[in-house]
């Protein structure tokens, strides 16, 4: 399914050290590896003398020492977070106390629609539930600091508050986990929308920028020709679940058994979510059906517009 998507999972940074990657920006691992945090969450430091945090990564305070050291002598002014899962926000708070910066993000973390029964267990694992940003930041906005400046972009999907940020004046943009080298994104409801999450995609493509700095892993080149193969991924997805679903309606554990070959049984769980996500996304457009509302636990079926051909983009 990932065919058309040539990753890139060379990563060599080891944790605390600090890394120049780009003129100005220096980067900082947490050494958290895991199944969907890879090598582990990487932390930028923007500018110099009067800096900002991107993503200060989690409650681990050896990654919060090593992080105040990089940045001991300058001024940190203020503290960006892309989204609100536990691997990337929740050290904004001791890093504010300990730089007195201030923390800008899109939001709280929340739900990307209404919960259905039984699902405010899973929202409130992954999420900060926490955080509260000093500052919220809505699409578009520009905060400018002391040599270096960066536009928000709101990219839900990943978490519905997920947001991205372009330095003004570069090729670059600072993607979190919307868009990483190494892997796909998860798209796990209810944090995240599959509807939301290609919307976002094709947001960024049409944006210039040709380097992306992810949460995770290293920077993805050819940015632009990167998001379209992630684009065509999830449209490739979605066609598999209805090539199935053409043979008879089947429950998620078989969608996922029949579209996810050799999957690390680590990853079955996000696997179920994700294909949870895309049966959202194709029931609210009319192409399947369930019994009530799209649910982990429901059975699925074509509906009869499910049976035309695949709409392009």
């Amino acid at each position: 399914m990932s065919d058309d998507i040539v990753f890139d999972r060379s990563f060599d940074l080891a944790p605390g050290t600090v890394d120049e990657v780009a003129p100005g920006v220096r980067r900082l691992l947490c050494d958290n590896p895991g199944p969907f945090t890879f090598k582990g969450t990487v932390t930028y430091i923007v500018g110099r003398r009067n800096v900002a945090i991107i993503d200060p990564g989690p409650d681990d305070d050896r990654h919060i020492a090593a992080l105040t050291a990089a940045v001991r002598g300058e001024t940190v002014t203020h503290i960006f977070v892309t989204h609100t899962h536990r691997d990337h926000s929740p050290a904004a708070s001791k890093v504010k106390a300990a730089t007195g910066a201030i923390v800008l993000a899109e939001g709280p973390h929340r739900a990307s629609r209404p919960l259905h029964v039984g699902e405010a267990r899973r929202l409130e694992a992954g999420g900060d539930q926490s955080f509260r940003p000093d500052r919220t930041l809505a699409d578009g906005d520009v905060v400018d600091g002391d040599g270096w400046a960066l536009e928000a972009i709101t990219t839900p999907g990943h978490t519905a508050n997920h947001m991205a940020f372009a330095l003004k004046g570069t090729e670059t943009l600072f993607s979190g986990d919307h868009v990483m080298a190494w892997s796909t994104s998860i798209v796990a409801p209810p944090d995240g929308a599959m509807s939301d999450y290609v919307a976002s995609l094709h947001k960024l493509g049409k944006r210039p920028e040709t380097t992306y700095l992810p949460g995770h892993g290293g920077a993805v080149r050819d940015a632009p020709r990167f998001v379209q193969g992630f684009i065509r991924h999830r449209e490739g997805r979605e066609a598999s679940l209805r090539h199935r679903l053409d043979k008879g309606a089947a429950d998620i554990p078989t969608l996922v058994r029949a579209v996810y070959i050799g999957l690390d049984p680590r990853l079955a769980g996000a696997a179920g979510l994700s294909v949870l996500a895309h049966l959202e996304d194709m029931a609210a457009r009319g192409i399947v059906t369930t019994d009530g509302p799209p649910s982990i636990d429901g059975t699925y079926r074509l509906a009869a517009s499910g049976r035309a051909p695949l709409a392009g983009g």
